[in-house]
């Protein structure tokens, strides 16, 4: 699976508005700060800083791509951080498998 296939299950199975414009525009957009949705603008930066340093057609791994959330997740585990981003963090990875999944199957011929 490539990032722009990640990111665009991710906007397409999630209300949160990954997205910003087309996958290049969103990767530039979480980079400088102007995604219009903060905490999926820092999960599109997360992503692309660890994983694809702005290729969105890089080949990206499941493991690899939770792993990449960690230091999200984390500040949103905080006691002062907003419940609403952990949750958000949280429904995201719970997705990000399911993209991988999907993809299993697909690859499976079911």
């Amino acid at each position: 699976m490539t990032l722009a296939e990640l990111l665009t299950f991710l906007d397409t199975h999630t209300d949160y508005g990954f997205l910003h414009g087309d996958v290049a525009a969103t990767l530039s957009a979480a980079a400088d700060g102007s995604h219009p949705n903060a905490i999926p603008g820092a999960i599109v930066k997360a992503l692309d800083e660890r994983l694809a340093q702005g290729n969105i057609e890089a080949v990206i791994e499941r493991a690899g791509t939770i792993t990449a959330l960690g230091p999200l997740r984390l500040t949103y585990m905080a006691d002062d951080a907003p419940v609403e981003g952990f949750r958000m963090v949280e429904r995201t990875i719970t997705m990000i498998d399911e993209a991988f999944n999907q993809e299993a199957l697909r690859a499976k011929g079911q």
